[in-house]
């Protein structure tokens, strides 16, 4: 079952590195300094992401709890 974990930990890195690219994505959009309509139908794609990036963070860690108790 430490691969279980392991492979939970690797998961859960990957939706904490998606959530890492929403929040710089936003910040260069922000200082883009667009119009109101484009900014939100950009931003709309972050929080598509966003949610996308909890949703893998979530299941990692519901991984690694799974593997800790059954190790």
């Amino acid at each position: 079952m430490g691969t279980l974990v392991w492979v939970g930990a690797a998961i859960s890195l990957a939706g904490v590195l998606a959530l890492v690219w929403c929040i710089l994505y936003v910040i260069r959009l922000r200082r883009a300094g667009l119009d109101d309509a484009t900014l939100r139908a950009r931003m709309h794609k972050a929080v598509l992401v966003n949610f996308a990036a909890l949703a893998i963070s979530t299941l990692g860690l519901m991984m690694v709890i799974a593997g800790i108790f059954l190790s």
